[in-house]
């Protein structure tokens, strides 16, 4: 269905594939620039949990979303959803910023803040239907940075490589004590432009069952150093 979803919207992502090499060249953004690679391992891999989930009419976050993946794919695939992307690095959101009016996206706003800062603002703190991250920190970090923006009902969709099994080991004490429990992991395959090349990654879903305790989330040198175990 991705592949279908990002033919579809082939004029859409090459506008967006243009800003990102211009870019790129200033700050950066990417360290891959093929097309072939940028198609496989930027927009496919960030559309891949479509298959999986309805996004029409959610309001997502992408934490620490970088250039824009997943969360920009997803918004230019599905119009409906409202979206919030997240960065601790002004340069990069203004990039975002300039993504964003150049593909003519409504109902999109560009957020220049830490993650742990972010949950705690009343104006994001358990606000969002699915908090959304691709490559950010190993799970039992990144869900005390996702899972306080995800209200209860919602959950966090976090897009690892082929090892997130043995994450999700790690990550269970923490995922339950910040409300959180795992709803499913689903494998995605994409195939790059070479033909015996496979990438296997998975999608981990983390249902948020509970309220986030206050406490959480910690200052980002407590959640690096002293994850929850």
């Amino acid at each position: 269905m991705i592949k279908e979803i990002y033919s579809n919207t082939q004029s859409a992502f090459d506008v967006y594939e243009k800003l990102l090499l211009e870019w790129n060249e200033k700050i950066n953004l990417t360290a891959i620039t093929d097309h072939d690679e940028i198609v496989a391992k930027h927009f496919l891999d960030s559309l891949s949990p479509l298959d999986f989930r309805d996004f029409k009419d959610k309001y997502v976050i992408d934490v620490g979303t970088g250039a824009g993946f997943p969360g920009l794919p997803l918004k230019i695939a599905v119009p409906e959803m409202r979206l919030c992307l997240m960065d601790s690095l002004n340069k990069r959101i203004n990039f975002l910023n300039e993504a964003v009016n150049t593909l003519g996206l409504n109902d999109v706003e560009c957020v220049h803040s830490r993650a742990e800062d972010g949950g705690r603002d009343k104006k994001y703190r358990e606000k969002f239907d699915f908090a959304v991250s691709r490559a950010v920190a190993p799970l039992n970090v990144l869900a005390e940075y996702d899972l306080p923006f995800v209200k209860p009902g919602g959950e966090m969709i976090a897009l690892k490589g082929p090892a997130a099994f043995d994450e999700i080991t790690q990550a269970e004490k923490a995922i339950a004590a910040l409300g959180g429990e795992i709803s499913g992991v689903e494998t995605v395959v994409l195939n790059t432009k070479q033909a015996d090349e496979k990438i296997e990654h998975k999608i981990v879903f983390i249902k948020k069952v509970r309220h986030t305790p206050e406490k959480y989330p910690r200052k980002a040198t407590k959640i690096s150093k002293n994850p929850i175990v």
